[in-house]
């Protein structure tokens, strides 16, 4: 798993520009929360398919970083899980497997 700092994704101001704060790897991050069944499944099929790519993978609990980034609950926290490319949102409501192995393949 990568390093990340969350203040500095936070403080970004677009999520172009978080997937700049990722780096130059792939990376892909699960918004989720606590007692999320979906979130659960989703989190089991991207550990998976991040083994398959190399690719960095993070999982940020949206209202447990809303204390110090309420935007981010208020952004994305009616469609959990979402998961993001590179800073970009990828799906949300559900893993989208053959869409995002598509374009890890890339």
């Amino acid at each position: 798993m990568m390093g990340f700092d969350r203040a500095v994704w936070a403080g970004a101001a677009s999520v172009e520009e978080r997937g700049q704060v990722m780096g130059n790897r792939r990376a892909i991050m699960l918004l989720s929360r606590a007692g999320c069944s979906s979130c659960v499944d989703a989190d089991a099929s991207l550990l998976l398919l991040c083994k398959d790519f190399d690719v960095d993978y993070s999982v940020i609990d949206v209202d447990a970083a809303a204390g110090e980034n309420p935007e981010l609950r208020a952004e994305f926290g009616d469609r959990l899980p979402v998961v993001l490319l590179d800073g970009r949102e990828h799906s949300y409501w559900e893993v989208d497997e053959d869409r995002l192995r598509a374009d890890l393949a890339q």
